[in-house]
């Protein structure tokens, strides 16, 4: 007889485990089928092994110009295959740590790939990806091949990388960013497709050890999704560190050799350029993973790949839910887990508000960094607002001088009638951290008077929001 559960959720990610863990919080009998490795594509080759590389750049980075601190670090280097193995060590940590999470909540691990055989069931047939890695060990104690039975079936089975027609990635010459997490040797040029929060990442990193860099961006803008100003001001940056970047350029084939690449991009203007670079790093997107689930059997209504959801995570046949990058943009970690809580917590039958996506935060943890949430100026303006605008730089901020990054601005918009804060922008030292502050004041609909009558510490990089919000009101005190 097949195993009955309240909730199964299929896929270990960011978005699965915690609905598995918040489904046993409250009383609810959980299991979690997971087809390859505990934690998921943030853990194991995404969010987390990407910020331990970007650590050892930034480290190195500092080591190289530490002259500008008083400092003297002579015949220093570094290590790639150490830089990588830290990478691999810690992602393999957050692994071990979603398998003691699971023990410690009497979740169950049914290990292998599942297919939903009838409303409420699904099959587990023996996994196609086995885990490969020392650091990623398949769990113990697992349940495995069968049928399983549960009121709820949760998907959240994440994403994987786009691949464009013609320039498939190889694993050699052209790269996702698996190979780019676990390069074999440091290249000495890197062409990256895509200026998205993973192609700029990896562009910061290999630029950071030395690399030459290209970046080429389909549309006018990098990072797309960011506001146009502080994008601006990023690529600024990013080009006085040396990195190349082509915007309104299409790279139209790439030609691949024992030497290297050669990446044939058409520019805006009919120009044509020919990149040579050691790899391409495709980072043109994501995809969401809903095939060979048996949706179309059942149903359950896709749009271009992605699981149709409502505020709640239910698709259109009951039973069925979807959390995280398989349900739609935008495909963060963070909203993964805020909407597992939110769909658990609508199964046990709790009253919970719907996912806002206008309070979603973004972060890129690049070289500059950047971050924001809510609306940017621009599409505050095409929604009609009447808005304030609020900016103050780094450099009139005595922390970040004092850190050696005054290169950095926080800007702020509201809505001029009401005073409600519609989005916040920034781009700057630790700014990944800062965003928070204004993701709650938006979560708690804070004016700007409360804001302006806030306090915070001196001297922090924090009071660059305050005096931004100042600003949008014509009353910022330190410019």
């Amino acid at each position: 007889m097949a195993a009955q559960y309240d909730i199964i959720v299929i896929g270990a990610g960011p978005g699965g485990y915690i609905a598995a863990i918040r489904a046993a919080q409250l009383g609810l009998k959980a299991a979690v089928v997971e087809r390859e490795h505990m934690a998921g594509i943030c853990s194991n080759w995404g969010c987390i092994p990407t910020k331990a590389l970007l650590r050892s750049a930034e480290v190195y980075g500092n080591m190289t110009n530490a002259g500008e601190y008083g400092l003297k670090a002579d015949n220093f280097d570094f290590d790639i295959d150490a830089i990588v193995k830290r990478s691999r060590g810690i992602a393999g940590q957050m692994n071990n740590g979603v398998q003691f999470l699971m023990k410690k909540n009497k979740v169950d691990i049914i290990w292998g790939e599942a297919t939903i055989s009838a409303p409420g069931e699904i099959t587990v047939a023996g996994s196609k990806k086995p885990v490969v890695e020392p650091q990623h060990p398949k769990p113990k104690n697992t349940l495995g091949e069968g049928t399983y039975k549960a009121k709820n079936i949760i998907i959240a089975t994440g994403a994987r990388p786009r691949v464009l027609p013609g320039i498939e990635p190889d694993g050699d010459r052209i790269w996702t960013y698996f190979e780019a997490l676990k390069p074999k040797t440091m290249p000495k040029s890197v062409a990256v497709m895509g200026s998205g929060a993973i192609g700029i990442e990896f562009a910061s990193f290999y630029r950071s050890l030395g690399a030459e860099v290209t970046v080429i961006e389909l549309l006018p803008q990098i990072m797309p999704v960011e506001d146009a100003e502080i994008a601006g001001l990023a690529r600024k940056r990013f080009e006085k560190r040396g990195i190349t970047i082509l915007t309104d350029a299409k790279v139209s084939k790439v030609d691949k050799s024992k030497a290297g690449i050669v990446a044939h991009v058409e520019l805006k203007d009919g120009a044509k350029q020919e990149i040579k670079a050691d790899v391409l790093i495709s980072a043109v997107g994501v995809q969401a993973n809903s095939e060979n689930l048996g949706l179309e059997k059942l149903g359950v209504k896709t749009d271009r790949g992605v699981i149709v959801v409502d505020g709640h995570g239910r698709t259109n046949v009951k039973g069925i839910w979807a959390i995280g990058d398989v349900a739609g943009a935008p495909m963060l970690a963070h909203k993964a887990e805020h909407e597992a809580v939110i769909a658990v917590e609508t199964i046990a039958g709790q009253t919970v508000a719907g996912l806002d996506k206008a309070k979603i935060p973004g972060c890129t943890y690049c070289e500059p960094q950047v971050a924001s949430v809510g609306m940017t100026e621009a599409k505050a303006k095409e929604a009609g607002r009447d808005i304030r605008v609020g900016r103050f730089p780094f450099v009139a901020n005595g922390k970040a001088i004092a850190l050696g990054e005054p290169d950095g601005m926080v800007k702020t918009i509201f809505d001029k009638k009401t005073g409600e804060m519609l989005g916040a922008h920034m781009v700057g030292a630790e700014v990944t951290e800062l965003i928070q502050g204004f993701v709650v004041a938006m979560n708690l609909e804070t004016t700007e008077e409360e804001l302006m009558h806030t306090i915070f510490p001196h001297p922090t990089l924090s009071e660059t929001m305050k005096e931004s919000v100042l600003d949008a009101y014509g009353r910022a005190l330190n410019i």
